[in-house]
């Protein structure tokens, strides 16, 4: 009942929005016990953002990212506080290290000619995962915990609107799936 909720706009493809957002919410002077990283697209075609990024792995991680970082002071200075980033069980099924075993970010914001919907997207999700636990690992001792969550195989949702096959799988796996 003491809960104060305020809808500002935020547009994870654009770093600029990412960055006005951020400094309009500091400018409110609040505190931020917890920000959810929840925002992903599924199965888009390749298309760059205006920052010449990959849409989805601007979208589903790299727009968190920065905005974590741009708020961190604020979550510090809230403590207790915490991040969670919501992320895939389809993290398992990709790499993001070449054959030599160090980080290839040619996978992470592929060519058009490269790209490929699904592992874009697992990408993604793995990337959130190991920035949450790095966040953990930097933030906890100063009281901001930072954890990935897997939201449950297949909830319902119209992430799958991009193409017509993974509307297709997902109306076939819907009596299986969870609601939201």
């Amino acid at each position: 009942h003491k809960a104060k909720v305020e809808a500002m706009t935020l547009d994870l493809a654009s770093l600029q929005s990412v960055q006005h957002f951020a400094e309009a919410f500091k400018s409110k002077n609040m505190p931020l016990h917890i920000l959810i990283c929840n925002a992903a697209v599924f199965g888009a075609p390749w298309c760059l953002t205006e920052d010449d990024l990959e849409s989805t792995f601007q979208v589903n991680h790299l727009g968190h990212f920065y905005l974590v970082q741009l708020l961190e002071d604020v979550l510090r200075r809230s403590s207790p506080a915490r991040v969670v980033v919501v992320s895939s069980e389809s993290h398992r099924f990709t790499e993001i290290k070449d054959s030599s075993g160090k980080l290839d970010f040619s996978l992470l914001s592929p060519s058009k000619k490269e790209y490929w919907a699904m592992l874009a997207y697992n990408r993604s999700k793995l990337c959130n995962i190991l920035f949450s636990n790095e966040l953990n690992r930097r933030l906890s001792p100063h009281g901001v915990t930072s954890n990935s969550v897997h939201p449950g195989n297949m909830i319902y949702s119209s992430i799958h609107r991009n193409w017509w096959v993974y509307t297709l799988l997902f109306t076939l796996a819907r009596p299986f799936t969870k609601s939201m």
